[in-house]
């Protein structure tokens, strides 16, 4: 059992409001841009543990040998309290070192203004949409990212989130 306070203090998944979506779309459009979406897979289990987390054996796979045994964690799991928030720091460092700036109202939209052009990220849990003025630095950009994450590249956004 995970306990607040004891075992995790922050369990906040990045989740884009919406409106939020709503308001990047229509940005967007209006700025002619386009929006690609991708797709991180297994977003969890990519975080490395900066802190220790053990789990006890489940029921049907216990050691027969050594049934008191606990395991220790080397990534995040899904299910871990703490999963979502630790995969949100290590995609926020990620893009605050490309030179993004995440959103002082809305912690999930990271924007990076390189000279004249204006490249847009906003994140809902591993679902992310990218929208710039220059498509150019967009394929640079997701080019960066698969190198860090396995990524499913999308396309053009034609469906997102039900919207």
């Amino acid at each position: 059992m995970q306990e607040e306070g004891i075992d995790f203090e922050e369990s906040f998944a990045p989740v884009a409001k919406i409106e939020a979506i709503c308001i990047f779309v229509a940005n967007d459009a209006n700025k002619n841009m386009i929006i690609y979406q991708r797709n991180v897979k297994t977003n969890f289990l990519n975080d490395k543990r900066k802190e220790e987390v053990y789990v006890s054996q489940l029921e049907g796979f216990v050691d027969h040998e050594n049934p008191s045994h606990v395991y220790k964690l080397k990534k995040a799991l899904y299910g871990v309290k703490r999963a979502p928030h630790a995969w949100y720091d290590m995609l926020s460092s990620i893009l605050i070192s490309q030179h993004f700036s995440k959103g002082a109202v809305d912690p999930t939209l990271f924007t990076r203004k390189p000279e004249n052009d204006l490249l847009l990220e906003q994140i809902y849990v591993d679902d992310i949409i990218l929208a710039s003025t220059n498509t150019a630095m967009c394929d640079e950009f997701a080019n960066l990212m698969t190198t860090k994450f396995k990524m499913s590249m999308m396309g053009r956004m034609s469906f997102f989130l039900g919207l």
